[in-house]
């Protein structure tokens, strides 16, 4: 986990699914789980998990973020509306989902070349390993790392959510 990089998280735009502008700050003193979706890839049953979470804790200040990626292995090839369509009649998906983005090499998206400062619980940095690779931050400025094969239900997860929510 990484101190102090949500305030300058928080400021950095980003393109929404119907092409307009956000911020992390938008979403005000939530709680937010960013991680980076895809519809055509082994990992792509998470989107239950990541939904789940949102129906949990939406109420409590709590929110996903799905960002679409098309980087590995062309795993997210749709078009805006058809990832849109895809999550809400396949998975149900009321959090939002962003613009499709990349999130590795120089093209990638300043939150994201942002986020890649964060480390895992190993202590590691660096590139997005693979689809589903999820960011927790804190309204105390404190990103939490989770690599792409750690389940969004997973407890490690569920108790930073848990910690970081208002009573």
């Amino acid at each position: 986990m990484t101190e102090a990089t949500t305030t300058d998280l928080r400021d950095i735009p980003f393109t929404t699914a119907d092409g307009g502008t956000a911020t992390l700050a938008d979403f005000g003193e939530k709680v937010v789980l960013v991680v980076n979706v895809a519809s055509k890839c082994g990992l792509t049953p998470q989107y239950e998990q990541l939904e789940a979470l949102q129906r949990e804790y939406a109420d409590r200040g709590f929110t996903v973020l799905g960002f679409p990626c098309n980087q590995f292995m062309g795993q997210e090839p749709g078009s805006m509306d058809e990832i849109l369509e895809y999550c809400s009649t396949t998975w149900g998906v009321s959090f939002p989902i962003m613009d499709k983005v990349k999130v590795n090499g120089g093209k990638a998206a300043p939150v994201y070349k942002a986020l890649k400062k964060a480390e895992d619980v190993e202590g590691k940095r660096g590139p997005i390993l693979w689809n589903f690779e999820k960011f927790v931050l804190t309204p105390e400025g404190v990103v939490h790392r989770f690599r792409p094969q750690t389940t969004p239900d997973d407890p490690a997860i569920v108790k930073v959510i848990e910690d970081s929510l208002p009573r």
